[in-house]
């Protein structure tokens, strides 16, 4: 301080003092809020760390406990299928499924693979219809709503057999394995109500849920079950009874690589809806040969 300035007074000072404390203070304040706001994001960084944890233990506990093998519904063929004929489902041997043991495509020349039982029905026979479908895929509820009666219709007349084989890969977008559990509820009726197959099959994909959440639960599959004519398949869907006949049907799915739904073969011909938007015109044509 130079020498000739004058010395501060008592009030000078005292207010001096008071203003660095109240800058002491507020730094002190500024300074235990960012340490608050950091614990506080730390707490809920945390919390949602343990949420993941917990989802993807029960998501994989959910899919990992699932058997690799395991026994296939009655009117479930090898192939994965539900055959439906003029006089019902196709009924099948009792066998049991592995993933392990997948049937040899019917064809994989030059890459293009064509599944396991798919060839065109012999001349004089009803024509062979099979359809890859997920209850999950809002693709096949449309497809569903605009050509399950002209398929129903040929099955009614004798014209064709219309083969289900139902896939699950959608359940990679749902919170609860939805595509799975839908797949499985399918084969109790199929097993135990198979004249309800049809009707079941269409109520689902009318209530199908939105994609990518939770899906119906149990207890509304059970439901819609018996109002589709098929009681008593309670214990079925509860139990998962045919989860590895699921798990079977959607590791053909890949293996033939499939590749998505609805996949439809009709004489052994690929259905392209983006070059053939018209199915019917596609498989009529295909029928006639």
């Amino acid at each position: 301080m130079p020498q000739n300035a004058p010395r501060p007074t008592k009030a000078e000072r005292t207010a001096a003092a008071r203003e660095k404390a109240r800058q002491i203070r507020e730094e002190q304040q500024r300074r235990e809020k960012r340490n608050s706001l950091l614990l506080r994001w730390g707490i809920v960084g945390a919390v949602v760390a343990i949420i993941v944890a917990v989802a993807l233990i029960v998501v994989s506990g959910t899919r990992g406990s699932i058997p690799d093998a395991g026994p296939a519904p009655q009117h479930g063929n090898i192939y994965g299928g539900y055959v439906m004929a003029k006089d019902g489902l196709r009924p099948t041997e009792a066998h049991t499924v592995d993933v392990a043991s997948i049937p040899d495509p019917a064809s994989s020349d030059g890459g293009n693979i064509i599944p396991a039982g798919i060839k065109a029905a012999a001349k004089g026979d009803p024509a062979q219809i099979v359809v890859y479908a997920d209850m999950g895929c809002p693709v096949c509820k449309a497809f569903e709503g605009q050509y399950s009666e002209y398929l129903d219709g040929l099955v009614q007349d004798g014209a064709a057999t219309v083969e289900y084989r139902v896939a699950t890969f959608l359940d990679r977008v749902s919170t609860t394995n939805y595509s799975s559990r839908a797949a499985n509820a399918v084969a109790c009726v199929a097993d135990e109500q198979p004249e309800a197959f049809r009707d079941y099959m269409t109520e689902l994909f009318v209530q199908q849920p939105a994609e990518g959440g939770a899906g119906l639960d149990n207890a509304t599959l059970v439901s819609i079950a018996e109002s589709a004519g098929a009681p008593g398949v309670a214990s079925c869907i509860e139990e998962d009874k045919f989860r590895p006949w699921a798990k079977y049907v959607n590791q053909t799915f890949s293996e033939y690589q499939v590749g998505g739904t609805p996949t439809v073969y009709v004489q052994g011909q690929k259905w392209d809806g983006a070059t053939q938007p018209d199915f019917r015109a596609f498989a009529e044509q295909a029928i006639k040969g």
